[in-house]
């Protein structure tokens, strides 16, 4: 049966369907296809039918945005919020605050926040000097603490507002953790000596610091998964005569696939943030059965993406790949089989499905992750991996194989991490087609070390194992030990290794058992590598 075409998709989508979907939802759905296009419009009728003249309805839209503040009786243990609104009533952007009473009233800006596609109008500026005129209305003093780079063009936002370094305040040489912070000294409080009460909110907000971050952190998921689920809500809208005929395009699959990928990748996310209980649970958003048992699709029809693919890194590669991947890179690549990580193999073999299942949308949403994002390729008599991430994260990859390089000339093999080798696994290709990007590395006899220890502690052979060999921990020094090694022999944190590379340990994948080194001096990993 043949595909349908760019205009079939989208001739059921009338003006007034479009007109039922609001300013942030259609931004949302051209954020799903490609965030790149959010700065203009498509030449394909899909964009085209969503842009309809987006920005110029985005610059009349903050052209009569309004500020609104919630009352105070409406805050949570001292916080409140002012919000730029449209006259529509969607949220642009806000601003979060603490209150504090003593020494002096004082309001602690957390955060001030401008939705993407409405940055860079003024908007920003905007809610400081209302919050600057707030300040001097109250008669109360501003803090912040101040992260923006020094070469950040929007460095010297808060300087234009009248803010100032505290230190001009409590004077040079008090902490360094207060190095950052700035103030705002409203009229009737500038002729005041503020040193001794404004060193007493500094280390007030201090101890406070932890309980702030927990809140913004509530706060940041709770809005987070409101613009998941309109997201959804927008979908489902969108497609709306597919899911009632009970078909499916390309393209339907393709922007649920997308939604459901994001969605549990912000799951995973916030697990690791501070204060989060899971109180605003992922579950309120639930995939329809129709919905549910579409097939992934995780590269653009042509309809969207047309650019040509293009190809950086080792070009000697590039020939001995298949002739017809090198003519259709996504298409051939996305029916590789799927790398055979342990996770994987463990939930198709807990619902006795084999390697050849087709993996469903509602697949993703059991598994927590995309298991498509990984394929196997032997090329020549070598096994290699193929991994897919969206095309705007090339200059990452590129910047990852620069560190990974600088890394290999310092010849880490000559060092051991807890008597393992250290090892680098570099990107050899990228590949650009469809709206992706695909790196080709080298297969290793090793997982993700966050995988190998879950694997450790929920596969009953591998519980009892490392309830003998204390395999987790030794996962853990080791990974730890060649961050350090790495990061010093390169003169920079140990989060500057881990943050932007990936760190992989010694496995046996054919019986799912860690490579572990057996040793009258202890056990130790065989190998660790850098990706």
């Amino acid at each position: 049966m043949k595909e349908a075409t760019a205009k079939e998709i989208t001739s059921h989508h009338t003006t007034t369907e479009e007109q039922r979907l609001g300013l942030n939802e259609r931004l949302g759905l051209i954020g799903l296809i490609d965030e790149g296009m959010r700065t203009g419009s498509s030449g394909s009728p899909v964009m085209a039918d969503l842009f309809n003249d987006l920005w110029d309805l985005v610059n009349r839209t903050v052209s009569g945005a309004k500020i609104d503040r919630l009352k105070p009786e409406d805050s949570q243990n001292g916080f409140q919020i002012f919000e730029i609104k449209a006259d529509t009533g969607e949220t642009l952007g806000r601003l979060n605050m603490l209150y504090l009473k003593k020494p002096i009233p004082c309001y602690y800006l957390v955060y001030v926040e401008v939705s993407l596609p409405f940055r860079r109008k003024g908007l920003g500026n905007r809610v400081l000097e209302y919050f600057r005129d707030f300040l001097a209305q109250k008669s109360a003093v501003g803090i912040l603490d101040n992260i923006i780079p020094g070469n950040d063009p929007t460095f010297d936002i808060y300087f234009r507002q009248a803010w100032e370094p505290v230190t001009e305040i409590i004077g040079d040489g008090i902490s360094n953790s207060f190095a950052n912070y700035m103030i705002y000294v409203p009229p009737r409080l500038q002729k005041r000596e503020l040193r001794e009460p404004v060193m007493k909110l500094l280390h007030h907000l201090k101890r406070k610091r932890a309980a702030i971050d927990m809140r913004d952190n509530s706060v940041m998921v709770q809005r987070t998964i409101t613009e998941f689920k309109d997201l959804h809500t927008a979908l489902v809208l969108y497609f709306e005569d597919e899911i009632q005929k009970e078909t499916s395009t390309p393209l339907m699959r393709f922007m649920f696939t997308r939604f459901v990928t994001k969605l549990i990748a912000f799951r995973r996310r916030i697990g690791d943030l501070l204060g989060y209980t899971g109180g605003e649970s992922m579950e309120q958003i639930v995939l329809t059965p129709e919905i549910a048992a579409l097939p992934v699709q995780s590269y653009a029809p042509p309809e969207i993406d047309n650019k040509s693919s293009f190809v950086t890194g080792d070009r000697k590669l590039w020939p001995r790949l298949p002739e017809d991947l090198r003519k259709h890179p996504a298409r051939i690549i996305e029916s590789l089989p799927n790398y055979s990580r342990p996770s994987l193999i463990t939930w198709l073999e807990g619902r006795e499905k084999t390697r050849s299942h087709i993996l469903k949308i509602g697949d993703l949403m059991d598994l927590g992750f995309d298991p498509t994002r990984l394929k196997e390729i032997t090329i020549d008599g070598e096994k290699f991996i193929f991994e897919r991430v969206q095309a705007r994260q090339i200059p990452e990859i590129e910047k990852k194989r620069e560190l990974l390089q600088c890394i290999a000339s310092k010849k880490m093999a000559a060092f051991r991490a807890n008597n393992a080798q250290i090892r680098l696994n570099p990107p050899l290709l990228t590949i650009r087609d469809r709206g992706n990007a695909y790196i080709l590395r080298h297969k290793i006899n090793g997982i993700h070390w966050e995988e190998a220890v879950e694997q450790l502690k929920t596969v009953p052979m591998l519980v009892k194992i490392n309830e003998s060999t204390k395999c987790d921990r030794i996962i853990l020094t080791t990974v730890s030990a060649a961050s350090k090694i790495i990061a010093e022999q390169l003169g920079v944190t140990e989060s500057d290794i881990l943050d932007p590379l990936t760190c992989f340990v010694s496995w046996d994948l054919k019986a799912n058992r860690p490579g572990l080194m057996i040793d009258f001096a202890g056990n130790f990993l065989e190998s660790v590598w850098m990706a």
